[in-house]
């Protein structure tokens, strides 16, 4: 499998309206999105925006309706052109690339999996499916052959020649990911891929995609409103807001350290047992002789239960060759696990 090239963001903004690049100045001095629609009838979408999306990993960018996060996956493949900034994918600019060569990018290094499923209502599953194979000039036979692999993967084999009509919502978000899948792109967009969908197809959906993301290591870009969507499927989180980075990194980082109140408020009902390690919580300075084992990288949620089924209060962390790493008590699993009154 061919290196994959994470997506750095540096310092990118957009502000939509006629004079965009003479507001930047505004923007950095500290002018407000308020006092820039007020002023001067300008609106701004993305403010000073740097993450760095790792290679191989899911990205998620969370937000509200109106955070600038469906604004910002827009300028990974520039159907959204930015007022300032960069877009690395490698060595690349994709903010500087010529129109034949975003031509290139977009068909052959990106794919968007869109809320809506974006499906064409005359085609079949299968003709849906290699559709962007066809626009690059595919021949049909290979085409639909690896469509038919990718259709199958997903669920759906014996449905290749059903029309979207016949199809149901999680049926038809499965054919969009096949399509996605189906041009091999290094890069996933999945803008609130999900969010249409009833919420056990929605996790059976998150299933699909972990699941095939253990195996392809694409670099995925998740567009979500969601934080228990965010939590499961992110590898790295950033919270949006205002077009604005409030906060970023792993789940577990910003359900332990909020940045501030807003985040506070998204994290505050979270299920912390499926977010925080047992590696975070344990005493790294003692070790047990012999006794009950629990394998390091697992979520307290799991620990717990190990602690119900064996009776025992306390429990070595161990690493995979079975090295104690630290020890992990019942009393501080339980303390972990209980949202704190504040951040």
């Amino acid at each position: 499998m061919a290196e994959v090239s994470g997506i750095e963001i540096k310092s990118l903004y957009k502000i939509f309206g006629p004079n965009g690049k003479d507001m930047v100045q505004k923007v950095k001095d500290g002018m407000s999105k308020a006092e820039l629609n007020e002023k001067f009838n300008h609106v701004l979408g993305l403010n000073d925006i740097n993450i760095s999306m790792p290679a191989g990993k899911i990205q998620v960018v969370m937000g509200l309706s109106g955070s600038g996060k469906s604004t910002l996956i827009r300028h990974i493949n520039r159907l959204i052109d930015p007022t300032a900034g960069e877009v690395l994918y490698g060595s690349e600019d994709v903010c500087k690339m010529s129109q034949n060569e975003l031509r290139a990018f977009r068909r052959h290094k990106t794919a968007m999996v869109f809320q809506k499923f974006a499906l064409l209502p005359h085609r079949t599953v299968m003709k849906n499916t290699v559709y962007g194979l066809e626009i690059q000039g595919v021949p049909m036979k290979e085409a639909e052959e690896r469509a038919a692999r990718w259709i199958a993967r997903v669920g759906l084999e014996g449905f290749e020649s059903h029309y979207p009509n016949q199809l149901s919502g999680g049926m038809q978000q499965r054919v969009g990911l096949a399509r996605a899948l189906t041009n091999d792109a290094d890069i996933l967009l999945m803008d609130e891929a999900f969010s249409a969908l009833d919420p056990l197809i929605r996790m059976d959906m998150q299933t699909v995609l972990l699941d095939l993301q253990e195996e392809l290591h694409k670099t995925i870009v998740f567009i979500t409103h969601d934080l228990d969507e965010a939590l499961r499927l992110g590898d790295k989180i950033a919270i949006l807001r205002d077009g604005a980075v409030i906060q970023q990194g792993t789940g577990q980082e910003i359900v332990l350290r909020p940045a501030d109140s807003y985040i506070s408020d998204f994290v505050k009902e979270v299920n912390r047992g499926r977010v925080i390690k047992v590696d975070t919580v344990m005493d790294r300075s003692k070790t047990l002789e012999g006794g009950l084992t629990i394998p390091s990288g697992i979520m307290l949620e799991e620990a717990a239960k190990t602690f119900a089924d064996s009776g025992i209060s306390e429990a070595n962390v161990v690493n995979g060759t079975g090295a104690p790493l630290g020890v992990l008590t019942v009393q501080d699993t339980i303390t972990a696990m209980v949202t704190p009154a504040t951040h």
